[in-house]
């Protein structure tokens, strides 16, 4: 819970002190009804439904990013939680019947909640529609897991050379361009040095979503070793991948990343270079992405081969 808190707090410590606020308010204005007017099944089913809503809201901060999607979940839970909670209150708080602003406190968030709600999940729907599009493309063919990374998961080493190999084939029949872009995270051994590997497999997760939110359905992503990938572009040309590849270093320079342990946030960057195929093998062509990459580790300059 405490890397939950720190990497959400100003979400969690607002919806603490609103709530908080209401019961306040409830017990400043109202009278604490005696035990025998409390109505057991409802503070069950209000209360119970309350303490399920704060679970959920504990499970996405805990399981997403900051982002647009999150913070709409999240709000819509929130108002969901704010008017159970005033539906608690008022089962042991009895109000004077000239006030009418405690109902607006029950009722008024829980339309607004399911409305953000609403938004929320289908921007998510969106989101995973993109992520499942991509993913796609890693079975390709033929499933054999082995071939698969563990962590990502996308396809490994062996499964991306033989897809070059199709891919390169596929290409010469259909007399179509077929560039690749190679991406290596800058500094990463950095990371699990100072914040440790889990911060650092974490990264590489977060990284490979955002990668994928940014190819075409028919792109490839795989991981080639470490923190190291590669994106297969059909009927792409160097100076089209190119692009791509730019494009793919600013979404990482962009992104808003945070540690799990302190909530600290962590600047991104990446390398990125990429290469037209040629009539040659994976083995050949990966060897001049990763020659090329040497030198733009060396040179920032250098991003085409």
């Amino acid at each position: 819970m405490p890397s939950l808190f720190a990497l959400h707090r100003i979400k969690l410590l607002s919806l603490l002190v609103i709530s908080n606020l209401g019961l306040i308010l409830h017990l400043s204005l109202g009278d604490v009804k005696s035990g025998a007017a409390w109505a057991w099944l409802d503070i069950a089913g209000e209360g119970g439904s309350a303490a399920l809503v704060l679970i959920w809201i504990c499970l996405l901060l805990k399981s997403r990013p900051a982002g647009r999607v999150t913070d709409l979940l999240f709000l819509g839970l929130a108002c969901l939680f704010f008017s159970l909670w005033m539906d608690v209150t008022d089962e042991f708080v009895q109000m004077a019947d000239s006030v009418r602003w405690d109902a607006w406190l029950e009722s008024g968030p829980m339309p607004v909640g399911f409305v953000l709600l609403t938004l929320g999940i289908y921007h998510w729907h969106r989101e995973q529609l993109a992520i499942s599009a991509q993913m796609r493309n890693r079975e390709r063919l033929y499933r054999e897991h082995r071939q698969f990374d563990k962590l990502t998961p996308l396809g490994g080493a062996a499964y991306l050379k033989t897809q070059i190999e199709l891919t390169i084939k596929q290409a010469v029949i259909d007399r179509q361009p077929l560039s690749l872009i190679m991406l290596d995270m800058d500094r990463f051994n950095m990371i699990n040095r100072d914040y440790g590997q889990k911060e650092g497999d974490r990264v590489l997760q977060v990284v490979t979503q955002l990668v994928l939110l940014n190819l075409r359905e028919h792109d490839l992503l795989c991981r080639l070793a470490g923190d190291r990938f590669v994106v297969v572009l059909p009927n792409t040309l160097e100076s089209q991948a190119v692009i791509v590849a730019t494009e793919l270093s600013l979404a990482i320079a962009h992104l808003a990343y945070r540690t799990t342990g302190q909530g600290e946030r962590l600047t991104l960057s990446a390398t990125t270079v990429a290469a037209m195929a040629r009539q040659e093998s994976a083995e050949r062509l990966l060897e001049r992405l990763n020659m090329t990459m040497a030198r733009a580790k060396q040179t920032p300059l250098a991003r085409s081969a």
